[in-house]
């Protein structure tokens, strides 16, 4: 397991978070690991436009029917 340090956090960002990881029953560093593991499982959009060029081109003749078995079948 990694540290992270964040520097120079607004005063009132930080209450906010306090504030909020108070009322979740949580202190403030597992609620913001909660906020940033969440943040991580969510592709950027780059990486999700990466995601499709790799996919390649599609014929746009075939039905959605048929596209979507391709994929569940390759998958």
């Amino acid at each position: 397991m990694s540290t992270l340090q964040v520097r120079d956090v607004p005063a009132q960002t930080h209450r906010t978070l306090k504030a909020r990881a108070a009322a979740s029953g949580r202190s403030l560093s597992e609620y913001v690991l909660e906020i940033l593991e969440r943040e991580a499982r969510h592709p950027t959009l780059d990486e999700l436009l990466d995601r499709v060029s790799a996919r390649g081109a599609i014929d746009l003749g075939d039905s959605a029917t048929r596209i979507l078995r391709a994929e569940r079948d390759a998958a």
